[in-house]
């Protein structure tokens, strides 16, 4: 079986072709720009591996991975625009390159060539592509929208954050597998089942990556710790506090997230050691456990599909093996 980076590699070749610039320049621009401004293209990757892994030709998939690809870009350029944030992967935001404008017509016609993409397929296969896609798209919205919501919100509770960071971030992991399903002519039943495998592994991982932005390794992880304190958000590590530590510990660190200080290393630390001393930081290892677990029960349904199983085994393990 090939490798990810051979799937990674095979959709940058089809992104290539199919991504480029033409006439007016100032809308296709951006969108290349974009496209080709790197990234893991996991989420592609996926949906081609699990094409093959599942009696298909991952070539056969190619269209429905770079539309996969095309939506995920069109919501980071617009996402950028919402946060007014300067860097995307280290270089410039579309937005920022160009103009707020640009960004929000070259998003738009994004998502338009994503449909585009999936209109190469013929029916039933097409009407189950596109009512995923559809189903998929409102949820990445939805997440947006809670997490917009959130941030003038005192009252998040960790049922909510779950459901927020499902939507923003895991679905779109869990509709890569399960188009590669669907693309390969798999059972609803295994559709299902590589969708429930993203689902989780797709929280587990957005939670690790929590707890990694106070905690991780700086040079390992390659952000700055604490980014997520400094900017007053509020993770499962703050909400687990929140919800688990003493009268004293609950104010300061609702003191703590409410200042912006110019040398915020001192918030970090306090706030750092409020998630430790509230338990917080032993229930966010639990619950990324938990998430991962749940994840490989739900291979336990690809019976028929032995290699299916070890492969996206471990590629979870590898995907969560990052030091927590």
């Amino acid at each position: 079986m090939p490798s990810i980076a051979f799937y990674q590699d095979e959709l940058i070749s089809y992104l290539q072709q199919k991504i480029t610039v033409k006439e007016p320049r100032n809308l296709y621009e951006p969108i290349s720009y974009i496209m080709n401004l790197g990234g893991k293209r996991l989420r592609p990757a996926l949906t081609l591996l699990v094409t093959d892994l599942m009696g298909g030709h991952y070539k056969e998939a190619l269209p429905a991975a770079l539309a996969v690809e095309v939506f995920h870009n069109f919501s980071l350029v617009h996402d950028d625009i919402m946060d007014d944030a300067p860097l995307r992967r280290g270089q410039q935001t579309v937005h920022e390159k160009w103009d707020i404008n640009t960004g929000i017509l070259s998003g738009d016609a994004m998502l338009i060539l994503a449909y585009e993409l999936l209109g190469t397929y013929n029916n039933p296969q097409f009407k189950v592509l596109i009512d995923i896609f559809n189903d998929t798209s409102l949820k990445v919205c939805e997440g947006q929208q809670y997490d917009i919501d959130f941030e003038t919100r005192e009252d998040v509770t960790i049922d909510e954050y779950i459901k927020m960071i499902s939507y923003k971030t895991a679905v779109l992991i869990a509709v890569a597998l399960k188009m590669g399903a669907v693309i390969a002519g798999s059972s609803p039943e295994q559709q299902n089942a590589l969708f429930n495998y993203g689902m989780n592994l797709g929280i587990a991982f957005q939670l690790q990556d929590d707890f990694l932005d106070a905690f991780g390794d700086a040079a390992r992880f390659g952000k700055q710790i604490g980014g997520d304190i400094i900017e007053n958000k509020k993770t499962y590590l703050y909400l687990k506090a929140m919800e688990l530590g003493s009268k004293a510990e609950k104010k300061e660190l609702a003191d703590l997230y409410s200042l912006d200080p110019r040398d915020p290393s001192v918030k970090i630390r306090v706030v750092k050691d409020i998630f430790k001393s509230s338990g917080a930081v032993d229930k966010t290892r639990g619950a990324i456990e938990s998430f991962t677990t749940k994840a490989f029960e739900e291979l336990k349904q690809l019976t028929d599909y032995p290699q299916a199983q070890k492969t996206l085994r471990d590629f979870g393990e590898e995907l969560m093996s990052r030091e927590v």
